[in-house]
């Protein structure tokens, strides 16, 4: 297997997790948790990934059709269920293009191709929850 992580126990509720990259990351409890707040919450670590994912596609997309895009974001909302195992039920996820010669067309087609084919993590969180998706496009 390719993609090997170790996560270690720093104590009391913080751990440091390696990455294949070689960067690590730590992930703890919130102070109501019994932890520090050091760290990366674990279900919203899932959530960056998600976008990450979807990001670098979008990214490789817009230098491969050569658009003109000042600037982009992905923002998740995400509802946990209420018992236990919480998990995440339904991920809305809205990319903002900024700039003034936007081609939405284009841009809608990137993401698209993200959400629909290349984003592996997306087609995890489809497993599990209900996505909904929006583009919306700012001219500055």
């Amino acid at each position: 297997m390719a993609n090997h992580i170790t996560t270690t126990w720093m104590g009391n509720m913080k751990f440091e997790s390696t990455n294949p990259s070689g960067h690590n990351l730590f992930i703890d409890a919130a102070p109501e948790s019994g932890g520090k707040g050091d760290g990366y919450r674990p279900k919203a670590l899932m959530l960056s990934g998600l976008a990450g994912c979807s990001g670098l596609d979008v990214a490789a997309l817009i230098k491969k059709m050569k658009l003109d895009v000042d600037d982009f974001k992905i923002e998740i909302e995400a509802n946990l269920t209420e018992e236990h195992p919480k998990y995440y039920d339904k991920v809305a996820v809205d990319f903002h293009f900024f700039g003034d010669h936007l081609n939405e067309k284009k841009l809608q087609r990137a993401v698209d191709l993200s959400v629909e084919k290349y984003c592996g993590v997306m087609e995890m969180f489809r497993q599990f929850a209900e996505i909904t998706i929006g583009t919306h496009f700012h001219k500055k």
